[in-house]
């Protein structure tokens, strides 16, 4: 209960009840996971169990520090009731996503998520590009999720049940056709190389609150739609398996070396954010227990990991009204607390201990060697280019001169530090304690 309270202390007072709301709901939600009582028929359309309530629980613990970083915009905007009417309905949205159990529900709820995420990137944008941003997103997903309406009406035909949980599959034909119709739209939603070229148009032109929820639980909805889907079609075949992992590990080698030269420091959060899911991709495919509990552990470390570089990166740009590297230097001489932190996050960025990030790759990467011996190539390439990229993106704004033209009175607040340490502090938990992570 100290981040609830610290932010309560922190955050202007007529944001309270929001935060008090929200932080109440985390807080059940975290008690509700540690029940005996998993899994749990609420009802004929909705049902839980451990892997939503891990879900549902980062939803309800990143919300409140979405509202906290939104400070900003908040007060300066003269609708803060319509963006957290925004951010509520969202919020709304994803947890019962995450716990509805009926398929088409489920595919209603997947859809309904990009009605808000669209309005808070195209009103609170910062740039005219936002526009753009926001009809890639809007033509990316819905294209992706129509294969998956007509996957949905081939599984009712078959089975005759629309629930999510307990259906199995019974098809002896077009196996690979069915695997593909039935998680397109994950994949995109993850992002899949290919079909990534949404996602770093939708961080970069983001606010700071969009940027934060997309990466830290939008994303994780194709993660979690592959994790329920693997045991509703047939196992996919096995020329294919090898096709889909050579792209997803070969694309995330490739936008880790885009990382490397980026200047814009939410563009390079960003294409991380699609070598890591790569990751996730692989570990799905792969279709045995290590690479399925690896796919969780990495996307709850992700959602916690880049939701904190985005909002840093948003406090950084408060600073100097520049995303670029080349203008944000000098941070260690001005703001040694802020460096420190700057540093922990880049460190867990590459995987370093004591992060839940190299837990998730050690599982990840074992998984998808045991696929092919060749995919030692890009997950070794991968590995070191995101040491790389995560130290260029540390020394670039820690070290140098400080830019006379930045303030950094700006930076340093309680209410930025508690942002950060509420997302830090559980990555840590996690890896001392991995069964916090749990599947089934």
């Amino acid at each position: 209960m100290t981040l609830p309270l610290l932010l309560l202390l922190i955050v202007k007072p007529k944001w309270n009840y929001t935060i008090l709301f929200l932080s109440t709901l985390t807080t059940t939600s975290i008690m509700y996971l540690y029940t005996n009582f998993m899994p749990i028929n609420l009802n004929h359309m909705m049902s839980l169990d451990f892997m939503s309530a891990t879900l549902i629980t980062l939803t309800l613990w990143i919300m409140p520090l979405v509202i906290a970083a939104s400070q900003n915009i908040m007060l300066k905007n003269n609708l803060p009731s319509f963006f957290l009417l925004n951010i509520a309905a969202l919020t709304l949205i994803l947890v019962v996503g995450f716990s509805v159990s009926h398929l088409f529900s489920f595919y209603i709820l997947f859809e309904a998520s990009l009605v808000p995420t669209l309005l808070i990137i195209m009103k609170w944008g910062y740039q005219p590009e936002r526009l753009q941003a926001g009809m890639y997103l809007m033509l990316y997903t819905i294209t992706a999720s129509l294969p998956l309406l007509a996957g949905i009406a081939i599984q009712v035909s078959y089975h005759h049940s629309y629930h999510l949980f307990f259906v199995l599959y019974t098809f002896t034909s077009y196996t690979s056709l069915v695997w593909l119709v039935m998680n397109f739209a994950f994949m995109v939603k993850l992002p899949l190389f290919v079909f990534h070229l949404w996602l770093p148009k939708a961080h970069v032109e983001a606010p700071v609150a969009g940027s934060m929820i997309l990466a830290a639980v939008l994303l994780k909805l194709g993660g979690y739609g592959m994790l329920r889907v693997i045991y509703m079609t047939p196992p996919i075949n096995l020329t294919l398996k090898f096709y889909l992992i050579s792209l997803s590990l070969w694309g995330g080698m490739i936008t880790s070396l885009i990382c490397a030269r980026q200047q814009d420091m939410k563009s390079l959060i960003a294409y991380s954010s699609v070598g890591h899911m790569s990751l996730v991709m692989a570990g799905v495919l792969t279709n045995i227990q290590w690479g399925l509990w690896g796919a969780v552990a990495m996307m709850i470390s992700h959602g916690l990991l880049s939701s904190a570089l985005f909002a840093s990166a948003d406090m950084c740009y408060s600073m100097s009204n520049s995303r670029s590297l080349i203008m944000n230097k000098g941070l260690n001489i001005a703001i040694p607390t802020m460096s420190m932190l700057w540093f922990i996050m880049c460190a867990a960025n590459m995987a370093a201990p004591p992060s839940c990030n190299l837990m998730a790759e050690i599982m990840l990467i074992t998984c998808a060697a045991v696929a092919s011996k060749l995919m030692f190539i890009p997950l070794g390439v991968m590995s070191f280019t995101a040491a790389a990229y995560s130290l260029t993106l540390y020394v670039s704004m820690n070290h140098g001169p400080l830019n006379t033209l930045n303030n950094p009175a700006l930076f340093l607040t309680p209410r930025n530090l508690t942002i950060i340490l509420g997302h830090v502090i559980p990555i840590v938990i996690i890896m001392l304690s991995p069964s916090l992570i749990v599947l089934w």
